[in-house]
């Protein structure tokens, strides 16, 4: 049995606590606080101690289920499908509640039909990608979970 360890950051808050996760044949088989990190040197709380829970869960979802709208069954799609369906949402909102002026003839080009609010499991790196991403398709209403 092959094991490798590597380092993470808790998902559950926006403490950003440091962990340690052993992987042995593509399954979690052990997780700890890392005592390198210098938010939580080693410990955790009981979410964070729990975190492997999630990942062996035999209830997780690992495929993309869609229910179309009136149906009564989920169908399974693949992750193609979800992103181009995802994007051309975006698209179809965004162009349907795009303002290029405001009521006095000001240039705002922006939108009122999409938010975003940023998890507190994001790094820097990511959340500035997110704000690129959201400011550049006009998005005004946006939050960080760790800034609530």
């Amino acid at each position: 049995m092959v094991s490798q360890i590597t380092t993470t950051i808790c998902p559950f808050c926006s403490v950003g606590c440091g962990l340690l996760v052993t992987v042995a044949d593509g399954k979690v088989v052990n997780l700890s606080g890392d005592p390198d990190h210098p938010i939580n040197e080693g410990a955790t709380c009981s979410k964070g101690a729990a975190v492997s829970q999630i990942a062996n869960s035999d209830r997780r979802l690992t495929k993309v289920l869609h229910r179309a709208p009136g149906a009564a069954a989920w169908e399974e799609r693949d992750w193609g499908w979800a992103v181009q369906r995802i994007a051309q949402r975006i698209k179809e909102t965004r162009d349907a509640t795009f303002q290029a002026q405001d009521a006095q003839g000001r240039t705002v080009n922006r939108t009122t039909g999409i938010a975003s609010l940023g998890g507190a499991a994001l790094d820097n790196e990511e959340c500035y990608s997110l704000l690129k991403l959201t400011r550049g398709l006009g998005v005004i209403y946006l939050e960080n979970h760790a800034r609530l």
